[in-house]
């Protein structure tokens, strides 16, 4: 079937298909750039070139009309809470270990859920809470590789609980982008959005812009950055600003649970090795979930 044969909703699985395997690319290429910039700085990068490339992409396309410049607040609100969200991510993860953020980042969809009913008075179904607490399980089995006692050794510290913060900010933006959008094209609203950001992100990180030695970033910060500029920021933010506008934000964030699948396979792709076969079981799961979802729709 091609994509124009798909209803919206459809093309909406689809966008968050993708937007989830491009994620978990950013966790496994961003970890190798983390301890080389400061966050702020790395941030706020992303979002110029980020920014760049999908206003190249919007003028060759839609435009950018100037009705979409009613109410610039709304920009200023959704780009602070992906602002907020990144820094917050790298600042927890300075105490946080990765597994123990990965396991916070997957409480996401369920606070989408309750956004979602809060401010669009979107209905999570009993099939959809089956799904969710299936994917949620599914994740954390793959996250904890299956061990047990790894998951009882789960300890919620500083860094956690900011990152749990930041994982808040990124749950209210999804319900929000269909609440603030008035008709606007993703990638025209995705630009606003990057735009607002990057003053936001500007302001806040100036004194590590300055201090940040451009020049001399050794090679892979360069090559995560543009791929957390171009890929990770710049396509996802539209395939998700798209996949909210025909999707419930419990679907929407739903597919969070598939990313530690795919940091699992860019670990192996990127020569970092093999993990156990039990944690299959929880990839399993993770697509039940996922299923379940689909057959709903």
């Amino acid at each position: 079937m091609s994509l124009s044969g798909l209803s919206p909703a459809g093309r909406g699985h689809l966008a968050m298909l993708a937007f989830s395997a491009i994620l978990g690319g950013s966790f496994s290429l961003g970890s190798m750039a983390a301890n080389l910039i400061a966050p702020e700085a790395l941030s706020a990068a992303r979002f110029v070139i980020a920014g760049v490339v999908i206003g190249v992409v919007a003028l060759a396309t839609t435009g950018l009309p100037r009705e979409a410049a009613r109410a610039p607040w709304r920009y200023l609100v959704l780009g602070g809470l992906f602002a907020g969200y990144f820094v917050l991510m790298f600042y927890g993860l300075k105490t946080a270990p990765p597994v123990s953020a990965a396991a916070i980042f997957t409480l996401t969809p369920v606070m989408s859920a309750v956004f979602g009913w809060l401010l669009l008075r979107q209905v999570t179904t009993r099939r959809m809470g089956l799904a969710l607490a299936m994917g949620a399980f599914g994740a954390l089995w793959v996250i904890f590789r299956g061990d047990l006692s790894a998951a009882a050794a789960f300890h919620l510290g500083r860094g956690e609980a900011i990152y749990l913060f930041g994982c808040s900010f990124h749950a209210l933006y999804t319900p929000m982008v269909r609440k603030l959008n008035r008709g606007e094209a993703p990638v025209v609203f995705t630009f606003g959005m990057l735009v607002a950001g990057t003053l936001v992100l500007g302001g806040f990180g100036w004194p590590a812009l300055r201090a940040t030695p451009w020049l001399a970033l050794p090679t892979v910060v360069w090559v995560a950055l543009l791929y957390l500029a171009v890929f990770a920021s710049a396509v996802t933010f539209v395939l998700l600003q798209y996949a909210t506008m025909v999707l419930p934000s419990a679907k929407v964030m739903a597919y969070t649970y598939l990313v530690p699948s795919w940091v699992m396979l860019w670990q192996i792709a990127l020569g970092h090795g093999h993990p156990p076969g039990m944690v299959a079981v929880g990839v399993g799961l993770t697509a039940l979930a996922l299923l379940i979802l689909l057959k709903e729709d």
